[in-house]
C-alpha cells in the first residue's frame, strides 16, 4: 500500500521526506516533484531498486535512467571528468532543467542498465527534490509514467500510472513547467544535444558557443568543419588553462553553490 504526503502542509512535508528517504534506503521506489515533471526514483547504487524502477515504467536495460543529485560535488564524484564545458554549464544552469551526460567514474559500484560507460546527471531546481536528494544521495530518477505514456505533471497522474509499485508519493502540487529537461552530451570534444527541452540551443550557446545538433534536428544543420575546429580549439584552451592554474577539470569549483 502506497503512502502519500501533501507537501503543501508543513507537517506532512516533513513526515513525507523522512518516509521517502527511509523508503529509498530500503530499496523501494518513491515519486517526487521536480522543476520539470514528476519523477520516480530509487537509490542509484541499489541495482535491484533500479531494476524495479525500470520494470515499473515498463522499460528495459537499454533505457537507463538519469541520476539526480542534490549538490554539484555529488555530480563531480559520479563523472570521470566534467570536461572542457561541464563546469561552466553547471555554474550557469544548475539547479535547473539541464541534464549533462558524462563519462562515468570507473570506480562506481552500480548498475543503471546499459549505459555504455556514461551517466546522465541533473540537479533539479525544486526544494522538495533537493531536500530529499540531500538526505539520500544520488538517485536514479526517470519521469513518473509508464513507457510511451505522457509524463506526469501532478502526483495524481503519477499515481494513476504507477499505482502501488511506489512506496511513497510526495505531492508537491502541479509542476510549474512540464517540459522535460534539455539533454547535452559532453562525452566528446564537441557538446552534442541529445534532446531539446526546457533550455533552448540559444540558451546553451551563451555558455558553449558551438553545439552539435542531431541529424534529425530541423532548426539548424549539423556542425560545420569550421565550427568543429573552433570547438576543438575552445576545448584545448580550456584544458590548457586548467593545467596552468593547477585546477583539475574533473572537480567542482569549491566556490560553486550546492543549491
Amino acid at each position: 500500500m502506497s503512502a502519500r504526503y501533501d507537501c503543501a502542509d508543513t507537517q506532512q512535508r516533513d513526515e513525507g521526506l523522512v518516509a521517502a528517504a527511509a523508503a529509498v534506503q530500503e530499496g523501494q521506489l518513491v515519486v517526487l516533484p521536480t522543476d520539470t515533471v514528476y519523477g520516480v526514483g530509487a537509490d542509484a547504487f541499489n541495482s535491484k531498486a533500479v531494476a524495479e524502477l525500470l520494470a515499473a515504467k515498463g522499460r528495459g536495460r537499454n533505457m537507463p535512467p538519469p541520476v539526480l543529485v542534490g549538490s554539484v560535488g555529488a555530480a563531480a564524484a559520479l563523472a570521470e571528468s566534467l570536461g572542457a564545458f561541464g563546469q561552466d554549464l553547471i555554474d550557469e544552469f544548475w539547479p535547473g532543467p539541464l541534464t549533462l551526460v558524462f563519462r562515468s567514474s570507473p570506480t562506481l559500484m552500480w548498475d543503471l542498465g546499459d549505459t555504455m560507460g556514461t551517466v546522465a546527471v541533473r540537479m533539479p531546481l525544486h526544494p522538495i527534490a533537493l531536500d530529499l536528494l540531500r538526505r539520500t544521495g544520488p538517485m536514479a530518477v526517470s519521469s513518473a509514467n509508464r513507457h510511451s505514456l505522457p509524463a506526469a505533471a501532478t502526483a495524481d497522474e503519477a499515481q494513476t500510472q504507477l499505482g502501488d509499485a511506489i512506496a511513497v508519493y510526495l505531492d508537491g502540487g502541479p509542476c510549474a513547467d512540464n517540459v522535460p529537461s534539455t539533454i547535452l552530451d559532453l562525452t566528446g570534444t564537441v557538446p552534442r544535444m541529445l534532446r531539446a527541452g526546457a533550455l533552448s540551443v540559444d540558451d546553451l550557446r551563451k555558455v558553449v558557443p558551438v553545439i552539435d545538433l542531431p541529424a534529425s534536428g530541423k532548426t539548424e544543420p549539423e556542425l560545420s568543419p569550421a565550427d568543429r575546429r573552433a570547438a576543438e580549439a575552445i576545448a584545448a584552451a580550456n584544458a590548457a588553462n586548467a593545467a596552468n592554474t593547477g585546477k583539475p577539470d574533473d572537480l567542482a569549483d569549491d566556490s560553486a553553490p550546492d543549491d
